[in-house]
């Protein structure tokens, strides 16, 4: 009886699921009819619920039933929705939008019927989100321009056909040359130029730079560092903001290592946060002070035309891999001299490796101490190599601005391992 009941309510669960989705989409169909935004349709909102309702009850069939009869009825609705398109098609209405969330209405109460509730319910919710941004869609594909239309392009077949195809290695002497992650350095490059591009469409040169830098430093604050530093040396006007997008992604990289730090391991977690909160408070204190001194009425410059900027980062993903390889011989030459040297090393190029080591060192409170200290250890010198990377590569108010905003991260990073 109880196992009856158990499975009587997961069936009427799944129905329900079917019924809503499918009431969503009939009722943002309903109010677009009502907003004189479109002609009526075939459905509105009691078709639409129904047609989830036919879907899992064919799923249900199949799975309990006559399975013949289930399929008869998902292809009974999928003809009655073929039918009602070819009549209003005649009519000169070609636009196709209601037959086609109909569709995956029936789609996705088949999927509830089956059981894959988190699905059709995913389903259901972004079908209805769609159909309600419609003049948000039509703004957007105004505004895109035909070379960034092509840049898109490029860079969806830049990661998605030729990063496949490329060996994994190693090839060479240790460290070694990996394809596969030097391309996947070319994409980080590229792609930030892309969304730095797309960020300056948006909101304006003024704070374009310092929004993808703070996004950039959940990725990668070196690469950030990197592409902006090159980037002011043909930018000699946008110094400023350049510098204030560095801060704030260098900023973002102590709370980063912290969070992760604490996810994968409590007790270093706890142990590392008074080396690695201070940094990042001076952090949002220089990038602050930074934005207030920044002007954005002297800012009027032109929005680059090459959203990718795909030799340039070719050439620093190159620059990046030879830094690598020396920092690879080095420490496989010489060797370290204890946990904390080693973070040092470590942490000039690669802080996410250094956590990841210092996951399995915090065994008890005194190793956990360690650990802490080589985290925050590693943090310093990635600042202070990044403070390198903008005094050789950066160029005009960009090396000032950027640079002093470092000096505090790395003085407070100093002064927490001293004090604390």
């Amino acid at each position: 009886m109880t196992q009856m009941t158990s499975d009587t309510l997961e069936v009427a669960v799944r129905f329900a699921v079917a019924a809503l989705g499918g009431l969503a989409v009939g009722i943002e169909r309903e109010w677009s009819v009502k907003r004189g935004r479109h002609t009526p349709h075939f459905a509105g909102i009691r078709t639409f619920l129904l047609l989830g309702l036919v879907g899992a009850l064919g799923a249900e069939l199949v799975r309990s039933g006559p399975g013949a009869a289930g399929a008869m009825l998902f292809v009974a609705g999928s003809l009655l929705i073929v039918v009602a398109y070819a009549i209003t098609s005649r009519g000169g209405d070609v636009g196709g939008t209601t037959e086609v969330a109909a569709l995956i209405v029936l789609a996705g109460g088949a999927l509830a019927g089956m059981g894959r509730l988190t699905i059709a319910s995913a389903l259901f919710a972004i079908t209805t989100l769609v159909l309600v941004q419609k003049s948000l869609f039509h703004t957007f594909v105004e505004r895109i321009r035909s070379h960034e239309l092509l840049a898109a392009v490029r860079f969806a077949v830049l990661a998605l056909v030729i990063f496949p195809l490329l060996p994994r290695g190693p090839f060479g002497p240790p460290p070694g040359m990996r394809p596969q992650e030097l391309w996947a350095l070319v994409l980080v490059f590229s792609g930030l130029s892309f969304v730095s591009f797309l960020a300056l469409r948006v909101v304006g040169l003024h704070r374009g730079y310092g929004l993808v830098g703070l996004l950039g430093g959940l990725v990668s604050s070196t690469a950030v560092t990197l592409n902006f530093s090159r980037e002011s040396r043909q930018s000699l006007h946008l110094g400023r903001v350049l510098g204030i997008g560095v801060i704030a992604a260098c900023t973002v990289l102590p709370l980063r290592v912290l969070i992760l730090i604490a996810a994968l391991n409590p007790a270093v977690g706890v142990a590392a946060a008074r080396y690695l909160l201070p940094p990042f408070a001076a952090g949002l204190v220089a990038a602050g002070l930074a934005w207030r001194r920044n002007d954005p009425k002297t800012i009027k410059a032109p929005i680059p035309r090459n959203p990718l900027r795909l030799g340039a980062a070719i050439q620093m993903a190159l620059a990046f891999q030879v830094v690598l390889s020396i920092m690879g011989w080095m420490g496989t030459r010489f060797g370290s001299s204890g946990t904390l040297t080693s973070a040092a090393v470590l942490g000039l190029t690669d802080v996410d490796a250094l956590t990841y080591s210092m996951v399995k060192l915090g065994g008890g409170a005194a190793l956990s101490s360690t650990a802490a200290k080589a985290l925050a250890i590693g943090v310093l010198s990635n600042t202070v190599f990044k403070a390198g990377i903008v005094l050789a590569v950066g160029r005009g108010s960009f090396r000032s601005a950027a640079a002093s905003g470092l000096a505090v991260l790395a003085l407070s990073s100093l002064l927490a391992l001293v004090l604390l």
